[in-house]
């Protein structure tokens, strides 16, 4: 369990990874540059991107206003849907990169497991990694059997799957699984886009701590060991969601909160999504 904002998790590769992190999803280009300046100005150092977002030529802007170096900074991008394939993705990798500005990614994820392409695309980002491209590979939205399949077809293993992670859909069979693999889980929309806040237990333990529902949430999820990327657009929304290191739940409160589960989804379900 991290203890700092800026402590890092040891993917299985070897690389370092901060735990907590920005996510930028589909925030506008212009509004990127502020958030991700506003992020690394208080302590953050793991932005993640992705091509859907439309958005990597902000982050890559911000990053370089920031005036933080750029080896201190955690970079992930994804390759969208309709760019995965082995050619394809080797493409929209270097599309991304260039948007970026930068000469190496830290992480390259595959964002959707596109049935049919999702080998392919691992195969391309295989090569990206023996070549040094990218520090680490891995994946998002990968269910269980995505991951064996992948897994029985490939000679790097992924480091990482991001997957929407709340209270509401605290995933442990995936998250069991990827713990015995030594495959970190991450966390996208870890707030629930703010439909958790009023939720009793979370509010308890709120007004119990001194600290604001979405901290209670982020605080959860740091000590499930969960890597976790909020995301905000508000400097001082930023700033708070990182407020969470000054204080530590019993056991019996992550139970609690875990024990609100109702399998409930904000986004697609990774075997029946739009391809």
């Amino acid at each position: 369990m991290i203890e700092h904002l800026q402590d890092t998790v040891t993917l299985n590769n070897g690389v370092k990874m901060p735990g907590f992190g920005l996510g930028v999803y589909k925030v506008d280009e212009e509004v990127a540059v502020d958030s991700v300046k506003a992020a690394l100005e208080n302590g953050y150092r793991s932005i993640d991107t992705a091509s859907f977002y439309n958005n990597e030529k902000g982050v890559g802007k911000g990053i370089r206003e920031s005036g933080v170096p750029r080896e201190e900074i955690f970079i992930t991008s994804k390759v969208w849907n309709d760019e995965q394939g082995y050619e394809e993705t080797l493409e929209a990798f270097e599309r991304s990169l260039e948007k970026l500005g930068l000469d190496y990614l830290d992480l390259y994820l595959i964002h959707w497991p596109v049935k049919g392409k999702y080998q392919d695309t691992w195969k391309a980002m295989e090569k990206l990694y023996n070549e040094g491209k990218v520090r680490a590979i891995g994946v998002s939205n990968f269910h269980v059997h995505h991951l064996q399949d992948l897994m029985s077809n490939s000679k790097v293993k992924p480091v990482v799957d991001q997957v929407e992670y709340h209270p509401h859909l605290s995933q442990e069979k995936l998250r069991a699984f990827c713990e015995e693999a030594d495959i970190k889980l991450e966390a996208w929309s870890p707030l629930k886009k703010g439909r958790l806040f009023d939720e009793p237990v979370i509010s308890e333990l709120a007004d119990k701590y001194g600290k604001t529902s979405a901290q209670i949430i982020l605080r959860w999820d740091v000590q499930n060991n969960v890597i976790t990327i909020p995301k905000s657009t508000h400097a001082h929304r930023i700033k708070e969601n990182a407020d969470i290191f000054d204080f530590t739940l019993t056991d019996e409160e992550v139970t609690r909160i875990s024990s609100l589960n109702k399998d409930d989804r904000t986004g697609k379900n990774p075997d029946s999504f739009d391809e």
